[in-house]
């Protein structure tokens, strides 16, 4: 079992490493792409957390096609059980969490369609009355289609051309359905402690992104950095702080956006360091991955080696584990 248990630590230990250099590499990317980098590495690196736990929760049972008793289990392999039994019980509370959030969401969802109904408005636009000022796009919800959201007290704060600003930046929420990348991070987060900074950089880069397709919308850069400030600065005696699914041209880091807003459009970079940025990036999550299906796989085989030795059966195990259980010394671990 210790090569096995090494794996595993090591699956449960990558998502530290992934975050961190998928923050570092989506700082470097036009916001688009930081965007699909940072939930592509959120969902990969949940994913081989959860393999890893399935592989060793399943060491018991894989035991027991191989018709061994739990007490001979635990006879040959103290340490096997417990950690099956630990990594039950994370995945179970991992499960608790999951669908905790997840009704999080679509409470949060629901009461904001209920303060959209007393909206009045055309297409996709819905005008709350009342002195907050707040706007966000709201994602559909049972059948309806998603609407942009803005308060009169949001309204009367911003000129114009600000508005425009304003609403180009809701809708790109809209048109991009962001809430669904928002959704996968969120829940990502859950599963490993090391995904909840991927949750903030995706916050603020879909902003960014949102900003950016605004600013083209309406022409001119400067504008739509000035509509960002002026909202969120009418904004901020209400501060809501981003809670998904309700995405804000207020919300993030403001002052970052109006900065980027205020440089030339972004482009994807050119050379050596974007070259090893993605391939660190890439190189990481792979790993991950090959790591959790290594330690599922490995752990049918281990079972299937040792049970072959107690019933003097051979278990049909290949030439390259036994190498392996022989060069780590696992047999009786």
């Amino acid at each position: 079992m210790t090569y096995v248990l090494v794996l595993v630590m090591l699956t449960l230990a990558f998502p530290w490493g992934g975050v961190a250099i998928a923050r570092r590499l989506a700082g470097v990317l036009p916001p688009r792409c930081a965007c699909w980098i940072l939930t592509a590495a959120a969902v990969l690196l949940a994913g081989g957390t959860i393999s890893a736990l399935v592989g060793l929760f399943h060491v018991p049972f894989l035991a027991s096609l191989e018709h061994l008793s739990l007490s001979r289990v635990l006879e040959e392999w103290p340490a096997a059980v417990p950690f099956a039994f630990a990594a039950g019980a994370v995945m179970l509370i991992q499960l608790v969490l999951l669908v905790r959030r997840w009704l999080q969401h679509r409470s949060l969802l629901k009461r904001a369609w209920l303060l959209a109904d007393e909206g009045a408005g055309d297409g996709d636009l819905l005008v709350v009355a009342g002195d907050d000022v707040d706007a966000f796009a709201l994602p559909g919800y049972r059948g309806r289609h998603g609407r942009v959201v803005v308060t009169s007290g949001m309204v009367r704060s911003l000129k114009a051309g600000e508005r425009e600003v304003l609403l180009a930046h809701e809708r790109a929420h809209l048109t991009g359905r962001h809430h669904l990348l928002s959704t996968l991070v969120d829940l990502a987060a859950v599963v490993h402690p090391a995904l909840r900074r991927l949750r903030e950089a995706l916050a603020f880069h879909l902003e960014r992104w949102a900003d950016e397709e605004a600013a083209m919308i309406v022409g001119d850069r400067r504008v739509a950095a000035a509509a960002i400030a002026r909202a969120a600065l009418a904004r901020s005696s209400h501060g809501r702080t981003g809670e998904y699914p309700l995405l804000s041209a207020t919300s993030g880091p403001v002052p970052q956006r109006v900065e980027a807003l205020l440089l030339p459009e972004p482009a994807v970079p050119q050379g050596g360091a974007r070259r090893a940025g993605v391939a660190a990036l890439a190189g990481t999550v792979v790993v991950a991955a090959v790591a959790a299906l290594a330690v599922a796989y490995g752990l049918h085989e281990y079972v299937e080696f040792a049970a072959g030795r107690l019933t003097g059966a051979g278990g049909g195990c290949s030439s390259l584990w036994s190498a392996l259980d022989a060069l780590f010394g696992s047999g009786a671990a």
